[in-house]
């Protein structure tokens, strides 16, 4: 058991310093703390007779609601497809701790490419009034349906008006990182998809503890 124990931990510092040298803003034994947070996410209950690679759909969205206090069902949804580069459904390891140095420690520009692909729902580079609209249909509860419709609708040309810098109805990356510098408000203009500086802290210190024995 314990040669087994001692070769796991040899594989896990392999893995580790591999990973630290192709991800950004953790260093090798922060990179080996986040391996073991994966797979101690990995090995909750799953469903039944799939062999597990990765985290999927529900363990990600449980992770992002309890851990990062993202809630949203279409940002949550779209944080998950940001984070699975190749698109096989699972968030690998490598996946995860990549997302996570954006998410976590990104600097702005790496931020204002994440919150935009998050928010382009369709993924074809721009976000459109339709993509707007969904994504804000929920943020106006107390009116009918139909003062929330002209509510949300209204916002959505408000933040047109705002921050479609070439004028073309839609917002481009460029708009949108534009925007963002002007006033860095607006980098989560359309949904929470990035947790605050409490809930960074409290996992930073949740998963880094071990460093600091």
């Amino acid at each position: 058991m314990s040669k087994m124990s001692s070769v796991k931990r040899r594989l896990t510092k392999t893995l580790a310093e591999t990973i630290s040298k192709q991800v950004e803003h953790f260093n090798k034994a922060e990179v080996e703390c986040l391996i073991h947070a994966f797979n101690a996410l990995l090995s909750e209950p799953t469903a039944p007779g799939r062999a597990v690679t990765g985290l999927d759909r529900g363990k990600f969205r449980s992770m992002l609601q309890n851990t990062f206090g993202i809630t949203d069902d279409i940002v949550m949804d779209r944080v998950f497809w940001t984070f699975d580069k190749d698109n096989d459904s699972l968030i690998s390891m490598k996946e995860w701790i990549e997302g996570l140095s954006v998410v976590l420690r990104g600097t702005l520009d790496e931020q204002i490419k994440y919150c935009f692909r998050v928010y382009d729902l369709n993924d074809d580079g721009d976000i459109s009034r339709e993509e707007m609209y969904h994504m804000l249909k929920d943020c106006l509860p107390g009116l009918s349906s139909e003062e929330r419709e002209e509510g949300v609708k209204d916002l959505v040309e408000i933040t047109l008006k705002k921050m479609d810098h070439n004028h073309d109805g839609r917002l481009s990356l460029t708009d949108f990182e534009q925007s963002v510098r002007e006033e860095n408000l607006l980098l989560e203009a359309f949904g929470t998809c990035l947790p605050d500086v409490t809930r960074i802290e409290t996992f930073e210190q949740h998963v880094f503890q071990e460093l600091k024995q």
